[in-house]
């Protein structure tokens, strides 16, 4: 069963890169090739991979600092090590409304209800551009059809919680309710979406 969409955001130090706009990020980035860095949880990882699938889309030249885990990676963004980072909104919602950081963008076509006031990126300067992490429960291979139908029913009639749904829209991420077959075709086309991305820049996991 899938479970939820995790949209990512477009998070900046306006210390090290002072722009208000996702539109006005990229100029400035453009115009100033292999300045900026931008860090990530570590190689290979999802906020890796949405950052190069952001800077193929826009054209940007960029330094990618991958760090040991997202923790460190936001202190790094906090310090001013690197000045952005594209993170799950949940996890960088904190520093937000500390104010020690700047979103530009949210990462899926639409907003997210847990930050109206943030645009998304293919709304504010990257038409369809589209990217996020999501969550989903898995078995073991061979599971029993009738099991999987019963546990993904199950999940179904969870997500449809009035309460979950509301705790999921807080932390800024939207459930996700597919079919097993639906579910599986989706992971397909991830698969297939993002081995692209790992071919076309020689990426490797550490």
């Amino acid at each position: 069963a899938a479970l939820a969409d995790v949209p990512n955001v477009l998070s900046i130090n306006p210390e090290v890169i002072d722009v208000k706009t996702a539109r006005e990020f990229i100029e400035r980035v453009k115009a100033n090739p292999g300045r900026f860095n931008f860090a990530s949880s570590g190689n290979g990882a999802s906020t890796h991979l949405a950052f190069v699938e952001f800077n193929n889309t826009a054209g940007l030249n960029m330094v990618h600092v991958p760090y040991k885990g997202g923790p460190e990676a936001i202190l790094g963004l906090l310090k001013g090590d690197a000045c952005c980072i594209f993170n799950q909104v949940q996890t960088i919602l904190p520093h937000y409304r500390a104010g020690k950081v700047r979103l530009l963008g949210v990462s899926t076509r639409s907003r997210v209800s847990a930050v109206p006031e943030v645009p998304s990126i293919a709304e504010a300067a990257l038409p369809g551009f589209e990217s996020y992490t999501w969550f989903g429960l898995f078995g073991p291979k061979g599971m029993d059809p009738q099991a999987t139908r019963t546990l993904n029913a199950a999940v179904k009639r969870v997500l449809e919680l009035p309460a979950v749904r509301q705790k999921l829209a807080d932390l800024g991420n939207v459930p996700r309710i597919e079919t097993p077959e639906q579910f599986a075709a989706f992971i397909r086309s991830e698969t297939d979406k993002w081995a692209k991305v790992v071919r076309a820049t020689n990426m490797k996991a550490e």
